[in-house]
């Protein structure tokens, strides 16, 4: 409840700011962007979704003939299990089984490698638009630029005020 209450002063405190017709408010400029957006639509992003899409695609491709032939012996068990000797029927389940496993366990590999993939093509990516937004908002005056599904990413060092909130924080903590 007092988490509530203290965004709903900050909110209230940036609206009288932006309100008010004196110097701070005259020189406060918030922007706003979506980062998922311009990764999408930036030329590097285009290729790093083709260069992961192209891999997906060939993950996927990897593991039809695989995804086959489990669907093949499942079916072969469905059809003949009843005419089949309970161990037969046993070890062919066994086999289905540990091929299901076995499947599901590349399955896995594939998806942390693809996570490992999309991390390698965002990076750099990231770390250009960081550096990008820091020179505009510097070059276009901005006192902060959002991200409009994440948070702040960039802001005028003139308008942190971290310390002081630390400050506050340490003498609240020192009264328990």
């Amino acid at each position: 409840m007092a988490l509530y209450r203290m965004v709903l002063s900050g909110v209230f405190l940036i609206v009288t700011c932006l309100t008010i017709n004196n110097g701070f408010a005259a020189d406060l400029k918030i922007g706003v962007m979506n980062v998922q957006k311009i990764i999408v639509s930036c030329d590097a992003g285009k290729e790093a979704k083709t260069r992961f899409e192209q891999k997906m695609k060939d993950l996927q491709d990897s593991f039809k003939e695989e995804e086959n032939a489990l669907k093949e012996l499942q079916d072969e068990i469905k059809k003949k299990s009843s005419a089949w000797s309970e161990e037969k029927k046993a070890e062919k389940i066994r086999v289905f089984q540990k091929n299901g496993r076995e499947l599901q366990a590349k399955t896995e590999d594939a998806r942390f490698e693809m996570k490992q993939l999309q991390d390698k093509e965002l990076e750099p990516i990231l770390k250009a638009l960081e550096k990008v937004v820091d020179t505009f908002g510097l070059e276009n005056g901005y006192s902060a630029i959002m991200d409009s599904k994440g948070g702040v990413i960039y802001f005028d060092k003139k308008i942190d005020i971290s310390d002081a909130i630390v400050q506050k924080l340490n003498e609240a903590m020192a009264k328990k």
